[in-house]
């Protein structure tokens, strides 16, 4: 498995396994799956409320703690030095770890600073090796990377190939700062798994279209974290490191972004509100 180097020294696979939208009651078995695939990087977060699942799987799988990567993130209800302190021992709890190994500010709402320094101090006492946000734009990534002690090691945002992330990939440059992406496949949206591009480049390699839009970002040293809940999936979304896009295909791919959401906007005032009171049930 290809790891890549965070700014604090830390390696991670580039490669994982996420679990947004994976249900309680069958996360423990995903995760169990993707472990025996080979995944080594498990992405989850308290808002999925399948900590626990992750956990079980943990223990569960035979492999040894220090060879897993485990990434969780603080949601806006534990926004704030005290709350998110408290947040992070239930995640350790749940996850059932001494230590995580990648923790991320969840949204950029709430006392997202106050946050940001209980995940510092965490840091400090080994119970977290790497931290970072998620979808933070490039106005508020500067804003925090200039403002706290720890550069972020992550962003974690919607990167496909339709939203490739450029400009903000340019920006988190300065800090070091590496693209995690969710949402690789853009839900299917947009008929992504019907796109001639990348059937056309996924036939001269005899690889599927998820394939092609992994290894796409792979080669732009983007991380990763498709999910699946069936184990044949999983093992095709973790066999893309047999072959590389030609610089011809790197271009091709790149023609087909959008520079903009499939989903939804930071900036949305309706949006924001909606996580805000979803918070509040979290």
């Amino acid at each position: 498995m290809r790891k890549i180097t965070l700014n604090n020294g830390v390696e991670m696979p580039i490669l994982g396994y996420g679990v947004y939208q994976v249900t309680p009651e069958e996360c423990e078995r995903c995760v169990l799956d993707a472990i025996h695939v080979g995944y080594r990087s498990i992405d989850t977060a308290q808002a999925y409320q399948n900590e626990e699942g992750v956990g079980n799987a943990i223990l569960k799988s035979g492999v040894s703690r220090n060879e897993l990567f485990i990434t969780t993130k603080v949601w806006i209800s534990n926004a704030g030095e005290e709350k998110a302190k408290i947040s992070i021992e239930e995640s350790l709890r749940k996850l059932r770890t001494d230590y995580i190994d990648l923790l991320l500010i969840h949204q950029p709402f709430g006392d997202y600073y106050g946050t940001y320094r209980a995940m510092e101090q965490a840091y400090k006492e080994g119970k977290v090796r790497a931290i970072g946000v998620s979808n933070f734009y490039p106005d508020r990534l500067i804003d925090m990377a200039e403002h706290c002690n720890i550069k972020p090691a992550i962003n974690q945002v919607e990167t496909h190939v339709f939203n490739q992330q450029i400009k903000l990939q340019d920006v988190m440059t300065t800090y070091d700062t590496k693209v995690m992406s969710w949402g690789p496949f853009a839900e299917g949206r947009n008929d992504f798994f019907s796109n001639d591009v990348l059937k056309t480049i996924g036939n001269q390699y005899g690889k599927s279209v998820a394939q092609v839009a992994l290894r796409f970002l792979i080669q732009r040293n983007i991380i990763v974290i498709p999910k699946s809940t069936h184990k044949e999936r999983m093992k095709e979304n973790f066999d893309v490191f047999d072959f590389a896009l030609s610089a011809k295909d790197m271009e091709d791919i790149a023609k087909l972004d959008l520079g903009q959401s499939l989903f939804f906007s930071h900036q949305d005032p309706e949006f924001v509100k909606f996580l805000l009171n979803y918070s509040r049930n979290k």
